[in-house]
């Protein structure tokens, strides 16, 4: 009888899998990265809002410097109001935040085409 050699089995074995491993592993880091700057795009959104019905007709008042630093993390983004031009009390003011999504893996560069949006809404007027 012959014996069958064993050496170098378990280093095949974890070169086949670990390919998969690494998608896996980093597939969540990237989620759980693109996750969080939904969040930080949806509380700058909240944080825009609430300034815009309380100070847009205060002079110096700028929406992007303010949503900007309510999430300096995110790089630049583009805010938008909605009405543009006043905010009427009793109405409600909608700022829409968006940015494009960069990889931090570089493994999912399909997600780069990605636009992320996040929106808040506050009555106008306090």
């Amino acid at each position: 009888m012959f014996k069958h050699d064993q050496r170098g089995a378990s280093a095949v074995e974890f070169a086949i899998i670990l390919p998969i491993l690494m998608t896996l592993l980093l597939g969540i880091v990237e989620f759980g990265y693109l996750f969080n700057q939904q969040i930080s795009l949806t509380q700058a959104a909240r944080e825009g809002a609430r300034e815009y019905a309380l100070h847009h007709d205060k002079i110096g008042f700028n929406l992007g410097a303010t949503v900007q630093n309510a999430a300096p993390s995110l790089g630049t983004v583009t805010a938008t109001a909605s009405p543009a031009s006043s905010c009427p009390a009793g109405t409600t003011a909608v700022i829409t935040v968006t940015r494009s999504y960069t990889s931090l893996t570089g493994w999912f560069d399909f997600l780069s085409s990605t636009t992320l949006t996040g929106k808040g809404a506050m009555r106008c007027g306090g």
